[in-house]
């Protein structure tokens, strides 16, 4: 899996943890820890790799995504997803195409495709972002990331 967008790669290095959701565009390389959400832009080839000691609580939203590591969350991949040899996920897998290398595991469920509703809500990611700083944005344009991706049922 090769990301174009941009040269942008951001490491999150196996001494740092990171609390709250994060937003990202070309490659995130996970060696610490991620407690919340992970998006990659929708209208891009990002590409989130969770590397042997990285570790994720949380959701993870992006068209391209190598698990070595550990995920305790849903896991929405719109491209290709692959889970290596020391991968673990535990929660629900969506996915187009996938690759499962032998000594990984999935405690959850495998569906193939991904949810019409988290289409429509990726598309409002890449759709309606706006720069908080903007002090022209309206009340309807200030609504948090979150709501705009995670629709509680």
């Amino acid at each position: 899996m090769v990301a174009s967008a941009g040269n942008a790669t951001t490491l999150i290095s196996q001494q740092t943890e990171i609390v709250g959701d994060l937003y990202f565009t070309g490659t995130l390389e996970v060696e610490g820890k991620i407690k919340g959400n992970i998006f990659a832009h929708a209208e891009t080839d990002c590409e989130i790799r969770i590397r042997e000691n990285g570790f994720i609580q949380g959701d993870i939203r992006a068209p391209n995504i190598i698990i070595n590591g550990i995920v305790e969350g849903d896991v929405y991949s719109t491209s290709q997803l692959e889970l290596a040899a020391k991968g673990k996920v535990y929660g629900a897998v969506y996915y187009h195409l996938i690759e499962m290398v032998m000594g990984s595991e999935l405690n959850g469920t495998l569906t193939h495709g991904i949810p019409q509703q988290m289409e429509n809500e990726v598309t409002l990611f890449a759709s309606s972002r706006s720069d908080p700083k903007d002090s022209t944005n309206t009340s309807e344009d200030k609504t948090p990331l979150p709501e705009l991706l995670f629709n509680e049922e």
